[in-house]
């Protein structure tokens, strides 16, 4: 599309009840970002207040309309999707405008800037490329609205130099720049502009209650009666929450150790794989269906509506002279339609099986059925499906196929009990129960656990340098490495609450494929695994570097010099931060000469910070790079001494050891006013 153009989206597609709005960008530095919002609008243009206003603080609509479904790594640059279920938007939103902004430089620094919308089967409708980006710090990239009984879209790219408080004052967002307190912290209460997770909309008759955390479900609420007056509803704050990790539990009443809790949904009774593969689908599709939050965030992405979910296993379903049985089967029904998905799970580190996939796809194909979603350890990559399927291109009927990791389940069931809340008690529990299953070592959940057979050839041929560019083992190891990478983001994302993301240094449009075979002649050259992660709110990119030769793991952070005042003054800074670091933390010094600077570890250099600092005064010290080494693991797998557990521990480590005590970009301060009459 072009700038200013408009479509009916029922002219390009019979499935956009639900569609999902992807925004794009390219950075050739891997550090550029932005952050989407969406603003529901009347017929007068203005929000009907501030619940209508969605961004990361406030990410989901409690009647499923929107939901911001989160960034993902692309081939050159991030990925951030938006799911809109059109039957549920009310009747009074006339227009849905789709934005993005950015806090830290314009949107001129980014490339191929651009927007796509899928249909509920994930097929592309259409696609909208900026071009003209420039200097503005906010892009309205479309809008939705509706024109009889039927939406539109429209192509809008228009730019505001006043980034997001600009844009939102537009539409009728009041902005308090003054919101946050003096010191950076946030104010008591919920400050995201809707009733946050563990308090019940007024009108229930139900009292708030404490969020729901990890190892500590919330005690019952009172009765009506009891309930405390209710304060005034919070103004929407767009700085980022502050995220801390889980309390410690509170104390067992166990009389000892070998006391165990029990359970909801015990693991020591799994013996084989099928076991595994059926406890697993019905544990997940059960909390799915009693755990709105919880199964509307697992489907959006697949173009399922908001509406009442069930969840089914072994369904006996005809296809030829043998009945198949899928593991489970999901359906939604939303004014009075039904959405259907098949389930195919594996567990254990099993691999999908092409046919069976196969044959799901061709049953849901004649039955109307709309996605078929398969479930495993494995994660699956950009432009290379897990498995090969076929899709009859006479068949009027479109069937999306869809992939989650047990890691993905993971991480989307940490969000919600460790850091967003969930809205009952009950609701917390269930979560707790289904993370604990997923987590146990017998429930066979644990994701991606092998690097796959050509991991000891391709190492023996690192050693003994036999090991030639072109060689297709390099580029299995390679995919194993992006795997493992992209589940390590999942886990320490969901430890965090944060948006923890691997960055990829590639040219815009590269192929994937391509991308990945010139990794593994590099791989072949230099005997090294590398890769980033970037962490909201964290000083720098996360690497990390697997050699081996030496077989050993480097995690290191550069963080930039300050832009006032002294050398001295910095190198002591910084060591008086680390002080709770280990201590055999290396610091090296970044300077802008071909020498490099000082460095050493940080036992020797906290009595003496002046030694980071370069014997010639007249080199410019650019910054200074953290790094903590250790052994990794030999084998393949998930073992304790393997080579998956080995990079999941030492990015645990170096996160929770050096990059917590390190200084943050200043918080974005944003806030909207109150709506009128609220309280």
């Amino acid at each position: 599309m072009v700038k200013g153009a408009n479509v009916a989206l029922s002219s390009l597609s019979e499935s956009t009840g639900s569609v999902i709005v992807s925004l794009e960008w390219a950075s050739q530095t891997g550090e550029g970002d932005a952050d989407v919002s969406v603003l529901l609008l009347d017929a007068d243009g203005k929000v009907r207040s501030d619940r209508d206003f969605f961004f990361y603080n406030n990410p989901v609509a409690a009647d499923g309309s929107v939901q911001l479904l989160g960034k993902k790594p692309t081939a050159d640059g991030s990925e951030d999707q938006i799911s809109f279920d059109l039957t549920a938007v009310p009747a009074e939103v006339d227009r849905i405008v789709v934005a993005a902004s950015r806090y830290d430089g314009h949107f001129g620094e980014l490339e191929n800037v651009r927007a796509t919308l899928a249909d509920a089967a994930g097929e592309a409708l259409l696609r909208f490329v900026i071009d003209d980006a420039d200097s503005v710090s906010a892009i309205i990239f479309g809008e939705l609205y509706r024109r009889g009984e039927e939406w539109k879209f429209r192509a809008v790219g228009q730019g505001y130099g006043t980034g997001l408080a600009g844009l939102a004052t537009d539409f009728g967002v009041d902005i308090d720049d003054d919101a946050a307190t003096t010191d950076g912290t946030e104010a008591e209460g919920p400050t995201d502009g809707r009733a946050p997770a563990d308090v019940t909309p007024a009108g229930t008759g139900e009292a708030a209650q404490p969020p729901a955390t990890l190892g500590a479900v919330p005690s019952p609420r009172p009765p009506a009666e009891e309930a405390p007056a209710r304060k005034p509803a919070a103004r929407p704050r767009t700085a980022k929450k502050k995220v801390t990790l889980p309390k410690v539990t509170r104390k067992s009443l166990a009389e000892n150790e070998s006391w165990r809790d029990a359970r909801l949904f015990p693991v020591t009774v799994l013996k084989s794989d099928r076991d595994r593969e059926t406890r697993a689908t019905s544990v997940l599709l059960s909390v799915m269906a009693q755990v709105p939050e919880f199964g509307r965030r697992l489907t959006a992405p697949f173009g399922a509506p908001a509406g009442r979910m069930e969840t089914f296993t072994e369904v006996t379903l005809p296809h030829g002279d043998s009945p198949r049985r899928p593991d489970g089967v999901i359906r939604v029904e939303r004014a009075g339609k039904l959405w259907t998905a098949l389930v195919e799970t594996k567990t254990n580190g099993n691999s999908l099986k092409s046919e069976q996939v196969q044959a799901y796809m061709d049953i849901a194909a004649r039955r109307g059925y709309e996605a078929v979603i398969t479930l495993s350890n494995d994660v699956e990559l950009e432009g290379s499906p897990l498995v090969d399927v076929k899709v009859d291109g006479r068949r009027k009927h479109k069937v999306a196929l869809w992939h989650l990791s047990w890691a993905e389940v993971t991480h989307q069931a940490q969000l919600l009990i460790r850091h967003e809340g969930v809205g009952n008690a009950a609701h917390a529990w269930l979560l707790q129960e289904l993370l604990h299953y997923l987590q146990h070592e017998n429930s066979g959940c644990h994701g991606f656990q092998n690097m796959g057979p050509a991991w000891v050839p391709v190492r023996n041929g690192i050693d003994d340098e036999t090991l030639c560019q072109g060689d297709p083992r390099a580029l299995q190891v390679v995919e194993s490495w992006e795997r493992l990478v992209r589940q390590v983001c999942l886990r320490l994302g969901g430890e965090l609450g944060q948006k923890v993301l691997p960055v990829q240094r590639t040219r815009r449009g590269t192929d994937p494929d391509a991308r990945r075979a010139g990794l593994a002649d590099q791989l072949c050259l230099d005997g090294r695994l590398h890769a980033e992660l970037r962490i909201d709110d964290a000083p720098g990119l996360l690497a990390i570097t697997a050699d081996l030769r030496t077989g050993k793991l480097r995690t290191s952070v550069e963080i930039p010099a300050p832009d006032q005042g002294y050398p001295l003054t910095w190198a002591k800074r910084l060591v008086r931060r680390l002080a709770e670091a280990p201590a055999d933390l290396h610091v090296e010094t970044l300077v802008d000469a071909e020498t490099g600077g000082p460095r050493g570890t940080l036992e020797r250099l906290r009595p003496e910070p002046a030694d980071l600092l370069p014997k010639d005064g007249s080199v410019r010290i650019t910054g200074f790079r953290l790094s903590l080494f250790k052994g990794m693991g030999s084998s393949r797998g998930n073992a304790e001494s393997g080579f998956i557990r080995s990079v999941d521990d030492a990015v645990q480590r170096f996160y929770t050891t050096v990059v917590v005590h390190l200084d943050r970009p200043a918080p974005r301060r944003v806030s909207a006013k109150e709506p009128a009459g609220a309280g």
